[in-house]
């Protein structure tokens, strides 16, 4: 009977200790590296995306359908209805369109020209989790590089859920976050500086209101162009996957862009015909 008056209380203890060491807190270094860890392992992906972009000074809302495949690059983008084709070495490099709209005709257009780039944040070429996983690593690069601690610009915040997933949440933040000028170099247009420099063209293009277009600089012009990416991005990861579901970027006017995934999967199967023009249930 004495017996019984410590099992109950000691039973209490185990689960007690047990889920304390199992909600144990992941430390920056680790979480960011298992961030990269699990982007680089990346081989297909299918989600659904709905985009929030700042577009001359309004949110601009898309939704989207993709099938992405990392190496050789393929590209299935449906967006309600407007379908994008895109493989690696083929079609002269330029995406396949079926605009959805009359006349009813497939269209062949430059990822980087002013049709498709029209009110967008970014081209077809930074769909994945690369173009992120780039601009991640370039930042953290400089801040190590510098000898600086993480925990000045990098915060674990408590777990979300997104999707019904359990995430982690990272705020990653630039205190120093600045409009600087830059003399733009021969052969450069907005475009390669940003790449380059890991910044949004599109944040430089809104700030420089004198320019027409990305290509619209050459060289010795003067313009301004950020210090970093964006003041503030907001990131809630799988804590499964440990890929993104929802990356949120602010830059010295508020939010810029929000991306939210839903129903993702990391490297599913596609048939070889589903990067086709001919596949079942496409409408090209």
């Amino acid at each position: 009977m004495n017996n019984k008056k410590y099992i109950i209380p000691s039973l209490f203890l185990f689960l007690f200790l047990f889920t304390s060491f199992n909600k144990k807190s992941i430390g920056n270094k680790d979480l960011i590296e298992k961030i990269f860890n699990a982007i680089d392992n990346v081989k297909t992906l299918k989600y659904e995306l709905q985009c929030n972009e700042r577009i001359k000074g309004k949110m601009q809302h898309t939704e989207s359908k993709v099938k992405l495949q990392i190496s050789p690059r393929k590209l299935y983008l449906n967006i309600k209805g407007i379908e994008v084709l895109w493989i690696q070495g083929q079609n002269n490099g330029n995406a396949l369109v079926n605009p959805n709209a009359f006349p009813y005709i497939n269209l062949n257009l430059d990822p980087y020209g002013s049709l498709m780039r029209k009110d967008q944040h970014h081209t077809i070429h930074e769909m994945g989790y690369q173009y992120l996983a780039d601009i991640l690593k370039y930042g953290y690069k400089k801040i190590t590089d510098k000898g600086e601690k993480l925990d000045k610009y990098f915060t674990i915040l408590p777990d979300v859920e997104h999707d019904g997933r359990e995430c982690y949440k990272l705020s990653i933040t630039f205190p120093d976050f600045a409009w600087e000028p830059y003399m733009v170099k021969k052969g450069e247009n907005l475009t390669s500086i940003s790449r380059r420099l890991r910044i949004s063209e599109y944040m430089v293009l809104e700030n420089n209101p004198k320019l027409g277009g990305y290509n619209d600089v050459k060289e010795g012009d003067v313009i301004n162009i950020p210090n970093a990416y964006g003041k503030m991005t907001l990131l809630m990861l799988d804590k499964e996957t440990l890929l993104p579901l929802n990356n949120k970027v602010f830059d010295d006017k508020g939010l810029f862009e929000t991306y939210e995934y839903y129903n993702l999967q990391m490297n599913p199967f596609f048939m070889p015909d589903e990067f086709s023009k001919n596949y079942k249930g496409y409408n090209f």
